[in-house]
């Protein structure tokens, strides 16, 4: 894909409103303010107090209490740049172009006219700011008013990101914000978490490894304790971040007009989660609080292709014209326990590192996880944070040490096609792709998911060569 010309039209379109998008447009006199506070945790997988794991983390419990949680909430792709690329676009990776990470040599970045929430937001009037981590570009398609406390190697200071916050929002008058918070926790750093040293205004929260909670995707060792201990000091901290920032909110009196949406961008960074299309991979916290809408715990499967348009009809802000979002709303759904209509996610991975190349299709289900290897040939790459870990280092060790149940060969050589039966088998440890009694769901999971990949013009597809062919000249 010659990715210089794709998107001609789409670019064209950006191009011709470049001169005016990002004037001080002003919202109309008595509108009334819808902002939006989006708060990202990294590499976090569905590991809350409020979801039933013994990790102290009250303020997200308690934002969970007083808004939506969703309990089928999952990434489209487990990787943190194409995440986020999906959470600010709409759209899966195959189609925004962000492949893998954008960040040093990796250097992915979405292709020319893809619109995304700080664009389009921001030509609409609205005060724009990111504060903490970025991993996505071009720059100049994440065009952010201001960008606020850069990662930093090792930081982990929760205040600081709070502050930073919080000072934006009180400088943004009567315009509405959107304000994205990305934080580091609980992401692996060169100590333990960034647990090494006391950070301003949190009481630090050490867990013993002997009582943590095991997930089911690896095994019982006491490195791993150790290391899910760290984790879940860090997720400690982020809660108290999250705290300090509602609590400003609340004090500036804009919280009556502030939707809060808080997320993971991938799951846990350990073997068997972050980069799978495994549930400990995709599977993540969802917790949407809307002003006026009841608390509720929802059923939904959703998907983080829904948070763009979900931001995008809480603020009346027009979808891009020139093509099909690929997620719907979540408005209609908030303080509902369920929407059966809402029966599957997709999800697609191409990359993780530049050089671990393992493109990967899923559809999931209530009942079924279908999964197609495009390069099942090549060995299953390990990212590199996971490779270093305590825990990795642990199983690796020994090749008969397992995965929870499933073995390192397993994992680490992957069929070309992967079925799990959910009902009798949660961990996703026999696959049925080949089982004959499998057969006619296996089929209706395989079309159903082709039909989606022709739909968004999937590049891995055969006879697609470019996800917008049907946009402009080439």
């Amino acid at each position: 894909m010659d990715r210089r010309n794709v998107l001609k039209g789409m670019a064209g379109i950006a191009a011709a409103s470049a001169a005016t998008a990002f004037a001080d447009a002003a919202v109309p006199p008595g509108k009334k303010q819808r902002n939006v506070l989006l708060l990202i945790s990294d590499d976090q997988g569905l590991d809350l107090g409020c979801y039933g794991v013994a990790v102290k983390t009250p303020r997200l419990d308690r934002l969970a209490r007083g808004g939506t949680l969703f309990r089928h909430g999952y990434a489209a792709v487990s990787s943190c740049s194409p995440s986020r690329a999906v959470i600010n676009t709409g759209l899966y990776t195959h189609q925004n172009g962000m492949y893998g990470l954008q960040h040093d040599v990796h250097h992915q970045s979405l292709l020319p006219g893809i619109e995304t929430l700080p664009s389009m937001l921001r030509r609409a009037g609205y005060a724009t700011a990111l504060v903490g981590k970025k991993h996505v570009g071009p720059d100049s398609a994440f065009p952010y008013e201001a960008e606020l406390v850069p990662e930093r190697g090792g930081i982990r200071d929760v205040r600081e990101l709070a502050i930073a916050a919080s000072s934006f929002i009180r400088s943004t008058d009567e315009r509405p914000f959107f304000v994205t918070i990305a934080y580091s926790d609980p992401h692996r750093a060169a100590v333990d978490y960034g647990n090494d040293r006391a950070w301003p205004g949190v009481k630090p929260e050490s867990y013993d490894p002997r009582r943590v909670q095991i997930p089911s995707h690896l095994p019982d060792l006491p490195a791993v304790r150790q290391d899910i201990a760290e984790y879940y000091e860090s997720l400690s901290r982020l809660d108290a971040g999250v705290g300090m920032i509602l609590d400003d909110l609340a004090a500036t009196g804009r919280a009556d007009d502030t939707l809060v949406i808080f997320l993971s961008d991938n799951g846990r960074p350990f073997p068997g989660a972050k980069t799978n299309l495994y549930d400990a991979g995709l599977h993540l916290p969802l917790i949407v609080h809307a002003p006026g809408s009841a608390p509720a715990v929802n059923d939904a499967m959703v998907s983080w292709t829904d948070i763009a348009p979900t931001v995008l009809d809480w603020t009346g802000v027009a979808p891009p014209a020139a093509y099909k979002l690929s997620g719907t709303s979540l408005l209609p759904i908030l303080g509902k326990p369920d929407d059966p209509a809402r029966d599957a996610i997709v999800a697609s991975h191409d990359f993780h590192e530049i050089n671990q190349y393992y493109p990967m299709r899923s559809i999931r289900t209530r009942t079924h996880n279908y999964i197609l290897n495009l390069a099942w040939q090549l060995p299953y790459p390990i990212a590199g944070d996971v490779a270093g870990s305590p825990s990795w280092k642990a199983i690796s060790a020994d090749p008969a040490i397992p995965l929870g149940k499933r073995s390192q060969a397993a994992y680490l050589q992957r069929p070309a096609e992967e079925l799990y039966d959910l009902t009798r088998d949660s961990d996703e440890l026999v696959n049925v792709a080949t089982d004959p009694a499998y057969a006619a769901i296996k089929a209706q999971l395989a079309e159903r998911l082709r039909a989606i990949r022709a739909e968004t013009r999937d590049p891995w597809l055969a006879g697609q060569t470019d996800p917008y062919s049907h946009v402009g000249q080439h």
